[in-house]
């Protein structure tokens, strides 16, 4: 019968783990504390900033936006989780129970997850605008909500797991050196799970790479056609190309630095990048609600117009207030079909 340590401290597990617990603040403690809080700051004024502009705007009540506010709650509960993790972090990590220990590390795999899986879902959405050359899916608001309740069943699965039996509380053999109430095993899957996500993503973002780089090749030969449609292919390259470098940089080293904590690498030293890794995964929620928002010119227009609500309180708002014609949304190409939105 196994021996199990629910009664024991968090500081008996990193001791085990032979990670290091301070009982007073470094200088590097206090840099890392006030970088963190800085960044989750801007990423929740920034996703809430968002939400803001899909809620208010009715030109946003489709389905991709749907999606993208649902990467800002993501982003926002990550932001949320990783502010509530800077407030318990340093020498405040020794003063912690073992189920306040598990709910800070639960906040941030289920936020990251959500957020994950989100850039998945809208990668998946694009294609098929894409390769169908719709301005918007032809998606159903229930299918929408459907799928968004089946990101968040996701992360919240994967997030709880640990605190509900995947730990190393019953074999002290199988503790992580970074999350040291952890199985490494979890820590293996988690990190694959993303990485397969990853690869998927990449394979997706590649896909449309290519084919609007063959569509731009084949349409330059033809003189007459429309201006705007070679624009708005040279803006959609643009903002992949944006999107794949910036999910790579920010991601992958964390979850490279988990797999080698999972797999027990001893000469690999995870610990001294393994809150540098998490805030550079924490600072994607920012870039994501600027790449994905902040080159639509109607969110501008909206973002403005919140910012500014008290220059414009005497005036009422309307959609129409962005000079944009249907020109400028979508663009007729030669077979007849409309390209998508440059923007996103």
């Amino acid at each position: 019968m196994k021996h199990c340590f629910y009664n024991e401290t968090v500081g008996f597990f990193y001791n085990n783990s032979r990670k290091e617990l301070t009982t007073y603040w470094r200088t590097k403690d206090v840099l890392v504390v006030a970088l963190g809080l800085t960044v989750s700051v801007i990423v929740l004024l920034t996703n809430l900033l968002v939400i803001t502009a899909i809620i208010i705007n009715r030109r946003f009540h489709y389905p991709i936006y749907y999606l993208l506010g649902n990467l800002a709650a993501a982003d926002l509960f990550a932001g949320i989780a990783y502010m509530f993790l800077m407030f318990h972090t340093g020498p405040r990590t020794a003063e912690l129970s073992l189920k306040t220990w598990f709910i800070r590390q639960s906040l941030l795999d289920t936020s990251l997850t959500a957020s994950v899986v989100n850039l998945l879902a809208i990668a998946v959405e694009r294609h098929q605008t894409v390769f169908t050359m719709q301005l918007h899916s032809k998606m159903s608001n229930q299918r929408v909500m459907i799928l968004i309740f089946c990101i968040w069943v996701t992360a919240l699965l994967l997030g709880l797991i640990p605190s509900y039996g995947w730990h190393c509380l019953c074999a002290l053999e199988k503790c992580s050196s970074m999350a040291p109430l952890y199985s490494r095993s979890y820590l293996t899957f988690w990190a694959i799970s993303n990485l397969v996500i990853f690869l998927i993503m990449v394979v997706v973002y590649m896909h449309i790479f290519i084919y609007v780089k063959r569509k731009m090749t084949r349409m330059s030969k033809h003189t007459s056609f429309h201006p705007r449609y070679k624009e708005t292919m040279i803006s959609l390259v643009k903002t992949v190309t944006i999107i794949l470098s910036a999910f790579v940089i920010c991601w992958t080293p964390g979850q490279v630095v988990l797999l080698l904590d999972g797999l027990g690498c001893k000469s690999c030293n995870v610990l001294a990048v393994e809150k540098y890794v998490l805030l550079l995964a924490e600072i994607n929620s920012l870039i994501n609600a600027i790449v994905y928002s902040y080159r639509d010119n109607e969110m501008r227009s909206t973002f403005r117009r919140i910012l500014c609500f008290v220059c414009y309180r005497n005036s009422k708002y309307t959609p129409t207030m962005v000079k944009l014609n249907t020109a400028d949304r979508r663009t007729l190409s030669q077979n007849g079909h409309f390209t998508v939105d440059s923007s996103i």
